[in-house]
């Protein structure tokens, strides 16, 4: 299933932008590295929310891995949301696509947790989730070697203020200076 899925992303991505990387071994090594890794910190039976899924990574190789969690993906991107709608479908896994903005869509759903790769810094993020505490949503943020000077940026704004950020993981990304974090927010 990871290598049709793998197969599908890549044809789309021929088409639409819906990953960066311009390899299948740099899809491969990082994206769905990070997700193995995420998915050793959910919960059995979680309600999963990918926010800016872009090719699906984290939401679908996390539904493809872990068959008991509740995965959706949201991506503002309406033409991404699509293709997204499409790889499911073909996969023929029971992920829900949403083509919104977070910010528009969790006062309306309730997710307990909200994961995050590859979409902005921290202090850009951050903001995006100042409700979540009360809603008892967890966010986990997959985060390069960079993350430090995120978290001291988001800090000097305030926009980490009040908030609990915690490194709950840490891995080796092969072809990046660097390792990788999971940092949960609360």
């Amino acid at each position: 299933a990871l290598a049709r899925y793998c197969q599908l992303v890549w044809s789309w991505n021929e088409r639409l932008n819906l990953t960066r990387h311009t390899t299948s071994e740099l899809f491969v090594t990082r994206d769905l590295l990070d997700t193995v890794r995420l998915a050793e910190h959910l919960p059995h039976n979680a309600s999963v929310l990918d926010v800016g899924s872009g090719g699906g990574v984290p939401g679908i190789p996390l539904a493809i891995l872990r068959p008991d969690l509740d995965v959706s993906l949201c991506d503002s991107v309406g033409k991404k949301a699509a293709a997204l709608q499409e790889i499911v479908k073909q996969l023929g896994v029971p992920v829900t696509v949403y083509s919104s903005r977070v910010q528009d869509l969790l006062p309306q759903k309730r997710f307990g947790w909200i994961a995050i790769r590859a979409v902005g810094a921290l202090d850009k993020l951050l903001p995006w989730f100042k409700d979540i505490r009360q809603s008892g949503t967890t966010l986990l943020l997959i985060k390069g070697p960079k993350w430090m000077e995120e978290l001291e940026e988001a800090q000097k704004s305030g926009n980490a203020r009040g908030r609990r950020i915690e490194r709950i993981a840490t891995w080796a990304s092969p072809g990046r200076d660097g390792n990788s974090v999971l940092l949960r927010v609360q």
